[in-house]
């Protein structure tokens, strides 16, 4: 059975590049170009010509990395806001990037119990046989992102479905607002504080998920913003898989960026959305037509600024 941390572990090491690329549309991300061909094919549904405008969009940018960057990372909340049609370019965008080798993190930070939490598993990550042979798949992502302040009650669903179809999860562990302090850091009667105790859990909920690279398809979320946070949850969770947001748009440097990674630079795999979406609109030099070029430019830049990061770690 496939195991979601070594295929990620072994695509960051093919391609030497620890590296995610949000896909988190919006309209005004997409060049005006590209919205007027739309608009132009649709003129009276609205609904369609966007949605197909942030798909071209999105097909562009990943055709712009996927030789370079290992996954995408889609936040399904900026589809669902496009209704139906957002929806259906959540999939599409999902089944172009694994087309073009890219794994798929679904952004969705989903957690309830029992039987909500298993459909929730098996609409997000799940896989069903059917009796022709034939593989079938809801949105047929690779991994999702999950909640786990509801317990185990809320994650093991999600377990068992990594389990039997080789998926993984990162459950919310120090997040990268600004307020998540004000619950995560709090401290409990037994002295750790509650995100301490969040790493405690997961480290725990990954030990029967842990592959041939020595990390577990149970894997967490820790952002960039609170690096001395992220080398404390990383010794509490020394085979997990971290998924850290929180780099550029959000503040956080190359530095702080890699706090999480194993001290042989593994096991982290850091996001950038709105500095490689928006690459043509911040830098000058590219025209709304080179939106592919200037995302290029942006992570190779990423790529080279993490190296040097890891190279030189400031936070051990």
């Amino acid at each position: 059975m496939k195991n979601f941390a070594d295929a990620l572990v072994k695509r960051i090491e093919e391609l030497d590049n620890p590296t995610v690329m949000g896909l988190d549309p919006r309209l005004d991300y997409v060049p005006q170009e590209i919205q007027t061909k739309w608009m132009m094919e649709f003129p009276t549904n609205n609904d369609k010509a966007t949605a197909e405008a942030i798909y071209e969009f999105n097909c562009g940018l990943i055709e712009s990395v996927c030789d370079m960057v290992p996954a995408v990372k889609l936040q399904i909340a900026y589809y669902e806001m496009y209704g139906v049609r957002g929806i259906e370019v959540f999939k599409r965008t999902i089944d172009y990037a694994r087309a073009h080798d890219m794994l798929v993190i679904a952004d969705a930070k989903r957690n309830d119990i029992g039987s909500t939490a298993e459909a929730y598993a098996e609409a997000i990550i799940g896989k069903t046989l059917l009796n022709d042979g034939v593989e079938e798949v809801k949105f047929g992502a690779d991994a999702v992102t999950v909640n786990g302040y509801l317990g185990i009650d809320g994650i093991k669903p999600f377990i068992d479905v990594c389990k039997r179809d080789g998926r993984g999860i990162f459950t919310l562990v120090r997040t990268s607002n600004p307020s998540a302090g004000d619950l995560q850091d709090l401290k409990l009667e037994d002295g750790r504080t509650v995100y301490q105790a969040m790493a405690d859990n997961v480290n725990e909920w990954g030990k029967d998920l842990i592959g041939e690279s020595g990390f577990s398809s149970v894997g967490a979320v820790v952002g960039a913003t609170v690096p001395e946070q992220a080398v404390e949850a990383r010794k509490r969770m020394p085979n997990a898989l971290i998924l850290v947001p929180g780099y550029g748009a959000q503040g956080a440097g190359p530095d702080a960026a890699v706090a999480s990674f194993t001290k042989d630079g593994r096991g982290s795999i850091v996001n950038a959305s709105r500095s490689l979406m928006c690459a043509w609109k911040n830098n000058t030099e590219f025209k709304p037509k080179q939106f592919k070029k200037a995302t290029r430019q942006e992570a190779i830049s990423m790529k080279t600024l993490l190296g040097v990061a890891l190279q030189n770690r400031k936070y051990v």
